[in-house]
Formats: C-alpha cells, structure tokens, sequence
C-alpha cells in the first residue's frame, strides 16, 4: 500500500462528479497521490441515493470493500455524496454495512478532506462531518491532467422544488447559487488547460439566480470568453421553459452553446404531475416546445420519465405514451418507479412491481421505434465536429456538433480535443456517420 495516496469511486451525477474533481484537486494538492484501489491508502466512495437500483448497487460495494479490507488497520475508507443524508437514519444504515468506517462527510466539506485525512491518521475512527453552512463550489479551480477535454462546473445545489418522489433534496438541500464571477474564472482557468467541453451542472440550471444575474446573463459571460469550446446546460426545469421560454430561446441562439435541452418531463399524464407536485401542465409544455422547435429545427431533446408512479392508471401511462410520440426526444431515460427514503410517494398505494416493468417495457419500444427515422434530415449534413475520443471502430473517433448529435468519424487520423469540417453520409437512429472533407 502507497503511503498518502487517495482512490476516489464516484457514481450518479455530473454535479457528483464535479463534487470527485474538487476531492481530488484539494488531495493533490495537499501532496496525496491518486492511486489503485489495491494500493490507496484512502479509499473514498462518492454515493448517489436518486434510485433504489443504485442505491442497492452502491450497498453492495460498501459490504464487498468492507469484506476485502476490514483486517487492514492502514486501508481507510470515507463514505461522501448524497447516500448517508437522504433521510435522518441513512448514516446508520452505512454504519451497519462499513462498521470500521473512517469517515463519512457531507456534500458541503468535500474541500476539507485533507484535514478530515490528518484526523484519521491521528487514529480517529468513525468520524460524522456535517457542515454548518453551505460552500460555493465554483471557487475552487479545477487542475485536469494533460489531453482531458471535458470540464465540469458547478453553478449551482439543492432545488426550489418539493416533488414528492425525490430524496435528494434531503441531501442537496434549499437552493445555493454560486458567484457568477467564480464561475466564470473557473471556467478560464479549465480552459486554459486545453478543455473543449464544458458541463454546467446543478440540480436544476433553470434556477439560477445570484445578485441580479440570472442563466442568461450567466451564459453570454461565459460564451464571451477568448477560447473555442462548447458549452452544454444542465438539466432545465419544465417550468422554466414555460415561463422563460425567450431567455431560453436567446441562449440557444449564443454561439458556442450546444442546441441541446434536458428537460424532465416525468409523465405525460397531467394528474400524475399534480400528484407529483410538478408545477406544469403538457398542454403548455407542448406549446412551448412547439414554439422552441420552430426556433432550433435542429433541437435536441432529451428528458426523463418515470414509470408506474403510485396512482398511475393504465389511461395516465397512455398520456405518457402518446406525449413521448409526439415529442420524439433523441434522449429518454425511463425509470421503473421505486420509493424512496424520507419523500411522500414512499407513503402513498405502491403499484405492482410487474406493471411497472411492463410499463418500462412497452416505453422503451415506443422510444426505439421513434428514433428509426428520426435523424434522416442529417443525411449529407456538413459542418464542424468537436472530435472527443475513439470510436467504436478501429480508426474512428466520436464528436459533436452545434446539436449535440452523436457523430462517429471513420478514418480519423487527428488529434481528440480538435474542432474538423465533417460530412454526414450515414444515419442510423439516434447515430451519424461521417468523415472529414
């Protein structure tokens, strides 16, 4: 085992995996060394707690670490992220499964994991950090090791909303936006570094508000910056888009910005959204889409549904399914309905786990059906990629355009983090095929 080395794990989220690079960046520079699970001395696990299926997959790593390591007085391991904060009893659930726990810490002292370390090799065990007040993440500047392309930058955490399925609220808490000036410097100084794609992420962008600043203030300083990237949005709230829908639309029409819009929907069916406490109606998110669409043709759409919410009659999932054929979104993530600790639905008449998978089931065929066709009007397409990584195949590598669309290159023989001129001569569903001209 390495002495004052760090493995990290992190699982959910872009916002988790901005909270891993702050972990990390903070252990580094504090002189510890990102190492092998085998050989670490410290052994962190960044939780996710959204779905019961990670939730359960995340348990059964905790017991298996505990299992490999707990006759290791030298191994440490640290629980962090939303798991342990869900609800008022979770840290006692970790306890049962990690006895011998270092440390478990909460989602606002992820800066301080060096001290939280020196505490732990002064022999302290079992250690419950809870901070006092929320920290503004965008202040701390992100070090990428060399040809990384993709940055991630917090702007915001918590939520305004109180959907009655959602415990990470419990963890995430009320809304703390981040000083606009942060953000942006933060961003320059990533890209300074070579970043071509940056990610911004909270639990929900469209809240957005410090000082006056809102999202579109926020984005146009960040696209007036001196360098060539693209910048995606996070997930965007349906009410936001009602509502906002023409600050929305004069972000989209910013250079640099990806024509690229998460926007979870959760069900077609405007009675299960009141049960929800969803505060839309899809007779106004179709027209607000209509009037997006007509805007950006080119749009890409992703959003989330869920499956067999309590009280969801087989004519709500009919909504659901007619509202995902009329959307045809490139992106769906479809969950099967769990309840989850500390939230209102886990209380309320649980649907039969064999409907929901049903349910789940027909969704995703309706899905796969709607993207046969979908990307044909990209057929000869010419235009500039953002080049990411390999492709699937030997001598190809995967982009991006202006749309977000997923563009496999053949016959690439050039440098990843690079902007090529690439015509579409193949479609097939939600995939382009192109090569350089």
């Amino acid at each position: 085992m390495q002495e004052n080395s760090f493995y990290i794990e992190t699982y959910g989220c872009t916002s988790n995996k901005a909270d891993s690079y702050i972990i990390s960046n903070a252990l580094k520079k504090s002189n510890y060394t990102q190492t092998s699970l085998e050989d670490a001395q410290f052994v962190i696990i960044n939780t996710c707690a959204v779905k019961e299926q990670t939730e359960n997959k995340i348990k059964a790593r905790l017991k298996n670490l505990y299992e490999l390591f707990h006759n290791n007085p030298n191994k440490h391991t640290i629980i962090a992220g939303c798991l342990p904060h869900i609800a008022p009893n979770y840290i006692e659930v970790i306890k049962k499964i990690v006895p011998n726990f270092s440390a478990i810490i909460d989602l606002d002292n992820i800066h301080v994991i060096p001290e939280i370390f020196q505490d732990i090799k002064e022999g302290k065990e079992n250690l419950i950090f809870k901070s006092e007040k929320p920290i503004d993440k965008a202040e701390f500047y992100i070090d990428h090791e060399p040809g990384k392309i993709t940055g991630i930058i917090p702007i915001s955490e918590g939520c305004l909303g109180s959907c009655t399925y959602c415990c990470v609220k419990n963890a995430r808490g009320k809304l703390n936006c981040y000083n606009p000036k942060r953000i942006v410097e933060n961003i320059e100084y990533q890209l300074n570094q070579g970043i071509k794609q940056v990610y911004l992420t909270s639990q929900d962008c469209s809240t957005y508000r410090y000082n006056g600043t809102n999202l579109l203030d926020l984005v146009k300083q960040i696209v007036n910056l001196d360098f060539r990237f693209f910048l995606r949005i996070g997930m965007i709230n349906p009410s936001f888009l009602i509502d906002n829908i023409y600050q929305l639309i004069s972000i989209f029409k910013l250079n640099k910005v990806y024509q690229f819009l998460h926007i979870p929907i959760q069900s077609g069916s405007n009675r299960i959204l009141k049960i929800m406490q969803r505060k839309y109606l899809i007779p106004d998110i179709v027209n607000k889409i209509g009037i997006l669409r007509d805007s950006f043709p080119n749009l890409t759409i992703s959003t989330d549904i869920i499956c067999g919410f309590p009280g969801e009659t087989e004519d709500d999932f009919y909504r659901t399914i007619d509202f995902i054929k009329w959307l045809k979104p490139e992106i769906l993530n479809i969950s099967k309905f769990t309840p989850r600790p500390g939230t209102k639905a886990k209380d309320m008449m649980q649907l039969d786990s064999r409907i929901i998978k049903e349910r789940s089931i027909q969704l995703s065929r309706v899905f796969r059906k709607s993207l046969t066709n979908i990307n044909e009007k990209w057929k000869d397409w010419e235009g500039e990629v953002l080049v990411l990584h390999e492709g699937t195949k030997r001598n190809q590598a995967f982009g991006r355009n202006i749309a977000y669309k997923n563009i496999f290159i053949d016959k690439f023989k050039g440098e990843f983090g690079n902007f090529v001129n690439v015509e579409i001569h193949r479609v097939d569903g939600f995939n382009l095929f192109g090569k350089i001209f």
